[in-house]
C-alpha cells in the first residue's frame, strides 16, 4: 500500500514542480509587489492607488458582460440544433467551431483588422456598391466583436456537452403530458442544460474581463481596459511593478469572486435537478 502511495506521488511530482514554478511562485511575487513599496516595506498604498483606474475596471466589466450575453444568445440555440443533427454532422460542426482555436490568437485578431479597417473588406464592398464607408475599427463594437469571436467556442462546447447528454425520453414524456415546444424548453431543456450555461458564462467572462490585446488592436486604445492598464504599467518598467501588481491582485480577487458565485449557482441547480 505504501509502495502504491509512493508511486502515485512520484508520478504526480512533475505536476507539483510545474505548479510551484508557474503558479505559486508568480502569485507570491505578485502579492509581494502589490503589498510593498519601492523599498520593500509593507504598505496598502498600492491598493488605494488603483482607485484612479476604476473607469477601466467598469468598462472592462461592461464589455465582458455584453460579450458574454452575445455569445450565450448565439451559442445556446446553436448547441441545441447541433444535438438534433446526425452524429457525423455534429462532429463536423464541432470541428468548424474548434478550428479557429488551432490558430494563433494574434492571427485571429489581426484577421478582424483586415475585415473592419477603413479600407478593409467590408468598407471596400460598401464603396464598390456606392455606399459610404463605415467607421468599424477602433470602436467599442469592434472590441466586443473580437471578444465574441475569440471566446465563443468556450460557450458552445460546455453547453453542447451537457445538452447532448439529455435523455430524449424526458422530452417525449413532456410531449405526452401535453407540453408544447416552449414548455419543454422552459421546464426540461433549460434546467438540465443550466450547468453547461454557467460553465460557459464563466469561461467567457473571465478572459473577456482581463483581455488586453483585442482592445489594443480593435479598439485603438480609445477606451482603456484593465488588462491594457496592467500590460502598460508592467512594460513601463520596475518603477510601476507595484501598482501593476496591485491591479492584478484586485482583478484576480474579482475573478475568483465571480467563479465562486457561478459555482454556487451551479451547485444549487444540480441539487434542484437531483
Amino acid at each position: 500500500m505504501n509502495k502504491k502511495g509512493f508511486g502515485s506521488r512520484l508520478i504526480a511530482a512533475p505536476y507539483y514542480v510545474w505548479a510551484a514554478l508557474f503558479i505559486v511562485v508568480p502569485l507570491l511575487i505578485m502579492f509581494y509587489f502589490a503589498l510593498t513599496n519601492d523599498a520593500g516595506v509593507f504598505t496598502l498604498e498600492n491598493i488605494y492607488g488603483i482607485a484612479k483606474y476604476r473607469k477601466a475596471f467598469l468598462i472592462s466589466i461592461i464589455y465582458a458582460i455584453i460579450a458574454t450575453i452575445i455569445t450565450l444568445v448565439i451559442a445556446y440555440p446553436m448547441s441545441y440544433c447541433m444535438t438534433k443533427m446526425k452524429i457525423s454532422s455534429q462532429r463536423m460542426i464541432l470541428l468548424i467551431v474548434m478550428l479557429p482555436m488551432w490558430m494563433n490568437f494574434l492571427i485571429r485578431t489581426y484577421s478582424w483588422i483586415t475585415i473592419l479597417a477603413n479600407k478593409g473588406i467590408i468598407n471596400t464592398f460598401l464603396t464598390s456598391i456606392g455606399l459610404k464607408p463605415l467607421q468599424l475599427i477602433n470602436t467599442p463594437g469592434a472590441v466586443i466583436l473580437g471578444m465574441v469571436y475569440d471566446f465563443i467556442p468556450y460557450m458552445i462546447l460546455p453547453i453542447y456537452s451537457v445538452m447532448s447528454k439529455i435523455d430524449n425520453s424526458l422530452l417525449e414524456a413532456a410531449s405526452d403530458l401535453g407540453a408544447n415546444g416552449f414548455s419543454r424548453l422552459k421546464n426540461v431543456i433549460l434546467p438540465l442544460s443550466l450547468p453547461g450555461v454557467i460553465s460557459g458564462i464563466t469561461m467567457v467572462f473571465v478572459p473577456s474581463v482581463s483581455t488586453f490585446y483585442i482592445s489594443q488592436k480593435l479598439g485603438g486604445n480609445k477606451n482603456l481596459l484593465i488588462g491594457d492598464a496592467i500590460e502598460y504599467l508592467f512594460n513601463a518598467g520596475p518603477d510601476f511593478y507595484n501598482i501593476a501588481s496591485a491591479l492584478s491582485l484586485v482583478l484576480m480577487v474579482m475573478i475568483l469572486l465571480c467563479l465562486a458565485i457561478m459555482n454556487k449557482f451551479s451547485s444549487d441547480e444540480e441539487d434542484i435537478i437531483i
